[in-house]
Parts: structure tokens; C-alpha cells; sequence
């Protein structure tokens, strides 16, 4: 890198100006290129090779039942349920009850064509005494894998902790609204700080919500065998999965970048709050992008989003292209700092 040489009468020494690094400016042309292959390409898992001569009959069932059911033989399942009633068939009228927070296995499937409900009945094992068929409809509704990544989605994705997280976050918004006009508080959008950081970090999670929901239209069944196969390597999944895995690696990247920047241009009181704001911001970008791809203009918003933030990237790279060789702030061009009054040619 070039640096150059300034006089400073005054200070009867030397300063040099340093050109400030460029952000993650590739980041929304990536995203972009990233979803534009993702609705070209495939989504889904692959099927299991079956003709494998290799394989055992037990094995060759238990793939197969993997790939159309998404989970098979020996799969863990956790009660969330107050009680569950699994029947002791063949046996007749007689029942055991599973209680919230108790473990099962799953032991065996078995096809009931007569079944108007639900065909497809489970054998659920929670010890050699306590044993029972249940059918699969009320075993979804009932039962979460126990994995914690799945019960972390589950959690997440239950209607009364969205309804709680959508209160809560207007109640933080509004408070600090409020905040905001008696103190002049700095916000996400509002006498923003310094960084293009923050609004990434809101954009990032616009995109994770936009492509979660597309895989609840578009491929339910994706979700549904990442649900109960978990993992947070993007890879050896299909692209979809990939891209939305990445996507909340890179969000958590940016979130440390973003706490990085606020506690070295606020104060701590002021970054608390304008932690708050943003976490705000996060929860509202989250819900609006889910609610609007299911209706299909949310492709809209986060093109006009990414657009928002590709201007406010380019008015920070112009507004501040060097560093004060004195005092280290930023500068829009060569000359008096405005900070702590060194010349910079």
C-alpha cells in the first residue's frame, strides 16, 4: 500500500494517511448470485442407493424409510406433549401413557390400509415395559426429536413463542422510540452509527427468512428430513439448505463485527441500547419476510432491501475513503481533520 508523507508545522512531524479497508462490499452481489442458483438448481436430498448389493434387508428398509418418512428405526423423540396414549396392539383396550419430557424410540412401522385417518401407524418404545403403536400424524404433532438443533426449531417455530417474540420485540421498539426522542439515542436507520455493519446484519437475516419460508413453499419435505437430521455443516446438504446454513454463519460473523463497532464509537449505555434496537429491527425484519414470501412479493422486498443497503454502502465508501494519520478517525477527503484538526495531504 502507498503511503504518503504529510509536514505538519505545528506538530513538527510526520503523519501518514491510510485509505480505509473496504467492507464486505461482495456480500449482497453473493447473496444475490447465491439465490438465483438456488431457484435454479435442485433441492432436495438424494435418494439412497438401494441396489447395492452390500446392503442387509434391515439396512435397505431403514434407508428407504429415512428417505420417504425422513426419520427411521432407532430414531430418538421426546414427549412435548402434556400426555401422549400409544395403544398396546394387538392387545385390545389397553394403553400406556407417555407424560411430558419422557423419551422414545422408534421400534417399528406397520401399514393400516383401513385407516381412514392415518395409515401409517409407529411403535414407539420408551423402556421393555412401557411400549405402544401410535400413529404418525399425532407422532409429529406430538413428539420433536431430541436433538437439541431440532428442538431449538421447534421452539422457534411454535405459534405462542412467535406471538411472545412479536409483542416483546414492538414493546422494546416503542420503549426505545420513546428513548430515542427524549435522549437522541442512536438506532438502526435513525442517527445510525458509523457502519454499515448493522443494516448488513438486519439484510442477512431478511435473506435467511426469505429463504426458510421458501423452502416451506416450495420444498416442505427438505425442511422436514433436515428437521429430524440435523447438522450446521452447509455442506453435504442440498444448496438450498446450504445457502441458508451459510447465511447464519455469516450472520453470526457480522454480529461480532456489529459489537466490534458498537463499543468502540458508543458508550456502553448507548450501545446497550442500541443493541436493543437492533434486536428489534432483527425480529421485525425476521416476521415480515416470512409473512411476505409466502405470498411471493417478499422476492420484491429483499431486492429493494439489498438495493437500500448496496446505497448506503456506497455513500460510506465515498463519505469516507482515509483515516486521520493523527488521530486515526475517518475522513471524507485529504486535508484538515475535522476530529483533531492535523493536516493530511
Amino acid at each position: 500500500m502507498k503511503k504518503e508523507e504529510v509536514n505538519i508545522s505545528s506538530c513538527k512531524r510526520d503523519i501518514t494517511v491510510r485509505r480505509v479497508p473496504r467492507p464486505l462490499c461482495f456480500i449482497p452481489y453473493t447473496l444475490y448470485f447465491i439465490f438465483t442458483v438456488f431457484v435454479l438448481t435442485s433441492c432436495h436430498y438424494p435418494r439412497p442407493d438401494l441396489e447395492n448389493g452390500k446392503l442387509g434387508a434391515k439396512t435397505r428398509d431403514s434407508l428407504a424409510y429415512l428417505y420417504e418418512r425422513h426419520y427411521t428405526w432407532n430414531t430418538n423423540l421426546e414427549v412435548q406433549d402434556d400426555s401422549v396414549t400409544i395403544a398396546c396392539l394387538p392387545v385390545k383396550d389397553c394403553y400406556n401413557t407417555l407424560y411430558k419430557g419422557d423419551r422414545v424410540v422408534v421400534a417399528e412401522f406397520a401399514i393400516h390400509p383401513a385407516d381412514s385417518v392415518d395409515s401409517v401407524w409407529v411403535k414407539l418404545a420408551h423402556s421393555q415395559e412401557v411400549q405402544g403403536w401410535l400413529r404418525e400424524k399425532d407422532m409429529m404433532r406430538a413428539f420433536v426429536p431430541t436433538d437439541s438443533i431440532s428442538q431449538a426449531i421447534y421452539l422457534f417455530s411454535d405459534t405462542h413463542a412467535s406471538y411472545f417474540i412479536v409483542i416483546f420485540a414492538l414493546f422494546v421498539a416503542v420503549w426505545l422510540f420513546r428513548a430515542f426522542r427524549r435522549r437522541q439515542l442512536q438506532m438502526v436507520c435513525f442517527n445510525d452509527i458509523d457502519s454499515v455493519y448493522p443494516l448488513l446484519l438486519c439484510l442477512l437475516l431478511a435473506f435467511s427468512a426469505t429463504v426458510y419460508e421458501s423452502m416451506q413453499v416450495f420444498v416442505p419435505e427438505t425442511w422436514q428430513h433436515f428437521y429430524f437430521n440435523p447438522t450446521l455443516s452447509p455442506f453435504k446438504v442440498p444448496f438450498v439448505l446450504s445457502v441458508f446454513l451459510m447465511s447464519l454463519w455469516l450472520f453470526v460473523i457480522v454480529l461480532l463485527a456489529v459489537l466490534d463497532d458498537l463499543f468502540r464509537l458508543l458508550s456502553p449505555a448507548a450501545a446497550v441500547f442500541y443493541l436493543l434496537g437492533l434486536a428489534s429491527c432483527c425480529i421485525f425484519c425476521y416476521f415480515f419476510f416470512i409473512l411476505t414470501t409466502q405470498i411471493y412479493i417478499g422476492y420484491l422486498f429483499i431486492a429493494v432491501f439489498v438495493w437500500v443497503f448496496l446505497r448506503k454502502l456506497r455513500s460510506s465508501l465515498a463519505a469516507s475513503r482515509y483515516r486521520c494519520g493523527n488521530c486515526g478517525q475517518k475522513i471524507g477527503a485529504k486535508g484538515v481533520c475535522p476530529h483533531c484538526g492535523a493536516i493530511n495531504e
